[in-house]
């Protein structure tokens, strides 16, 4: 099934989904390492970290969105996408507590309480990530139905112009 929303005949959000899930990611790291005794900074890192990294979580979703609602209903794709887009709504939503907690508090550092739903919602991600892999290299969701070891570039197709922001 080939994405409804490309650029320059590329799937828009695999192309999203790398920022806020290393931002996400280094988030935890940073408070992990201000918790135990690390620079002070790490925690304001961390913050921002996470608050750029939940606008790229929406942007994505978004995007994924798009191509969620193109997979035929009854199909094992539909239900590992949903099953995606669930686990994903949950790393937002967990992530969303946390930054709303820190939004106001004297310091940006988070604690341990903080620190273990972060790392529940990365381990949510872990999960969602492999289910994203299964639903383009397993079931083909997102891949132009011409792909093959030799296709031409997307940017040699005919149609590659006239897909440029194109929602199809």
């Amino acid at each position: 099934m080939e994405s409804r929303l490309k650029v320059l005949g590329h799937p828009v959000h695999p192309m999203l989904v790398m920022f806020p899930v290393a931002l996400l990611v280094t988030a935890v790291g940073f408070d992990v390492i201000d918790t135990v005794g690390g620079p002070r900074l790490l925690g304001e890192l961390a913050y921002w970290n996470i608050t750029v990294g939940l606008v790229g979580g929406l942007l994505a979703a978004a995007a994924g969105s798009v191509d969620l609602l193109a997979i035929p209903a009854g199909t094992r794709a539909k239900r590992v996408g949903l099953t995606h887009a669930a686990a994903n709504l949950a790393v937002i939503l967990l992530f969303a507590a946390v930054w709303v907690v820190r939004l106001n508090a004297d310091s940006r550092a988070a604690g341990g309480a903080l620190i273990a739903i972060e790392v529940v919602a990365v381990a949510l991600l872990g999960l969602s990530a492999w289910l994203g892999g299964e639903l383009v290299d397993r079931l083909g969701v997102g891949v132009d139905p011409e792909a093959d070891l030799n296709a031409p570039s997307s940017l040699r197709s005919p149609s590659a112009h006239q897909r440029i922001g194109d929602v199809r």
